[in-house]
């Protein structure tokens, strides 16, 4: 990438329009094979300069198929934490003071790298957490457009730094008050400074994406960053572990990233209370975001919370809306990557008129949707994570029976491979129903009528999270009223594509309100980085 310019990578796009599905496809299933030789190794943390192990391991197994051991990795506990905080800390020191210019000549390696292994990347991320290719090497595309973009909002705001002067004077005073003449010149700098040392907590669906972008938000601005991937039961632990080999590649200090992979409870934990850590970065649940904030301000340990705390992300389909395309911006925001995205669609309101008509031609294309192991290309929708995410879905089916209508799914689809496979469920149940409410993440949709647009949106706007929306109408009056009175941070409307999901980073902002976010600020926008930095004012006089 050019000094001061920005494009997506966008891979699988440019390589269809030049006639290279084949060969997409190709290099994809060769990383496949490859990935699934390489399993089963056992592999240590990374501290400050030193390989770390601990006393006990931790298995990661894929999802898409139980058997598959991707490999052991350490169970790091409080102590481990506190290590990585201390080299973070001590590497923080030179990082900061080094030059914003010569931190981006080690990005832009990256990125290089990035590339080289991209497929490698895709095809452990696929087994990981049982994307599809397509989606894999999207969410490695957006890692690489991340650090992109982090790069040039650096370079456009010069580092984050800007310089006044205020002129001396030939007025004479003999006391100073606020505004009172000076006889000397007064140079100002205002500068953008790091914090520090900012834990980084990944989640299982994304892990290297947004991983990747917010310790790049972290790092780029001059801090250091201890990052702990998902370890405990959704594990995403070796994408994690290819990030640093990345990083070291480039040339980033030894200290600067640190990875260590533990449970929350001792390593997370430690992250959120250490006075030596001046900021956690974090992507997940609700629950676990507040959680550590309370945490920590309740062991008076002051910190900067960068958080994303999921959603329950609802669409509004209007008697005036295109069928065709709402049926398929529903399936794709509310289906791929079996739900499991906190961008996920999870509500649906149509209008009386349509519902019908809407409904059966949803039903018809969630039954042509092929659920499977997601290395094949022909399946649409993958394993669920887990088996509790299973257990959840089971038990989100029997409420849905008891208090409404099990419109299609609902079932596990069998196949020869040790993993949970599930059909997508579509539910018909009323608006305060826990269903409506609570975030599932999960291929499980709830759908409502309703009668007048105004109460569509007061009910889309009733829950707790506010990250995505969507809608669909010809109706200019519907779509001002929309943008006017929705309370979501990532709004779409009429995309076929996908009704809540797929921000593009540097086009759109991808940003959580209410319960969705604590700062209402978002990941590839031109505010992200500023959360890292906190301001100071520097004047010299004479």
């Amino acid at each position: 990438m050019a000094a001061g310019t920005f494009s997506n990578e966008f891979t699988y796009r440019k390589m269809v329009e030049k006639g290279e599905e084949s060969k997409f496809d190709a290099l994809f299933e060769q990383a496949a094979k490859n990935a699934l030789a390489s399993f089963g190794k056992t592999w240590p943390m990374h501290i400050g300069p030193n390989q770390v192990t601990a006393q006990e391991l931790l298995e990661e197994r894929s999802p898409i198929d139980r058997r598959i051991l991707i490999g052991k990795f350490q169970k790091g506990t409080r102590e481990n934490a506190r290590a990585a905080i201390a080299e973070a800390k001590k590497a923080f020191v030179s990082w900061s003071e080094t030059d914003y210019k010569s931190r981006l000549a080690i990005f832009r390696k990256a990125v290089e790298k990035f590339r080289e292994r991209k497929f490698e990347l895709a095809a452990i991320l696929s087994y990981e957490n049982g994307k599809s290719r397509y989606e894999s090497v999207g969410e490695v595309d957006e890692a690489i457009d991340f650090i992109n973009y982090y790069i040039l909002e650096m370079e456009k705001n010069k580092g984050y730094s800007r310089k006044n002067v205020i002129a001396e004077s030939s007025v004479k005073v003999k006391a100073g008050f606020q505004g009172a003449p000076a006889d000397k010149l007064e140079k100002i700098s205002i500068k953008l400074k790091p914090y520090g040392v900012f834990g980084v907590i990944a989640p299982f669906n994304f892990p290297v994406s947004i991983s990747m972008g917010m310790s790049m938000g972290a790092m780029v601005t001059g801090n250091a960053v201890v990052f702990k991937p998902s370890s405990t039961d959704n594990m995403s632990m070796l994408t994690g572990l290819k990030i640093y080999e990345i990083l070291k590649e480039a040339g980033l200090p030894d200290g600067v990233f640190n990875y260590i992979t533990g449970p929350g409870s001792e390593v997370g934990d430690e992250l959120a209370i250490s006075r030596d850590v001046s900021g956690i970065a974090f992507t997940g649940s609700r629950d676990t975001g507040m959680r550590m904030a309370a945490r920590a301000y309740s062991q008076n340990a002051q910190k900067v919370f960068i958080v994303e705390m999921g959603g329950k992300n609802p669409v509004i389909i209007s008697k005036t809306a295109e069928i065709e395309s709402a049926v398929e911006g529903v399936v794709s925001a509310a289906f791929g990557f079996a739900g499991q995205k906190c961008s996920a669609l999870s509500r649906v309101y149509v209008h009386e008129s349509i519902k019908e008509v809407f409904l059966s031609k949803l039903i018809e294309r969630a039954r042509g949707l092929k659920v499977g192991n997601p290395i094949s290309k022909e399946n649409y929708i993958g394993p669920l994570i887990s088996e509790s995410a299973y257990n959840r879905y089971v038990e989100s089916v029997e409420k849905a029976k008891s208090a409404g209508r099990l419109l299609y799914g609902g079932s596990r689809v069998g196949n020869d491979l040790d993993g949970f496979y599930v059909e997508p469920a579509i539910v018909e149940i009323r608006h305060d129903h826990e269903l409506v409410h609570k975030e599932l993440f999960l291929p499980f949709i709830t759908v409502e009528s309703f009668k007048d647009f105004g109460e569509a949106i007061s009910m889309a706007n009733d829950v707790e999270y506010g990250l995505t929306a969507g809608m669909y109408s010809k109706s200019r009056a519907e779509i001002r009223e929309f943008e006017k009175r929705i309370e979501a941070g990532t709004v779409y409307v009429n995309r076929a594509i996908s009704a809540t999901t797929g921000a593009i980073v540097g086009m759109h902002t991808f940003v959580g309100w209410k319960g969705s976010s604590l700062t209402g600020k978002g990941t590839g926008s031109k505010f992200y980085l500023e959360q890292f930095m906190r301001e100071q004012s520097f004047s010299v006089t004479g």
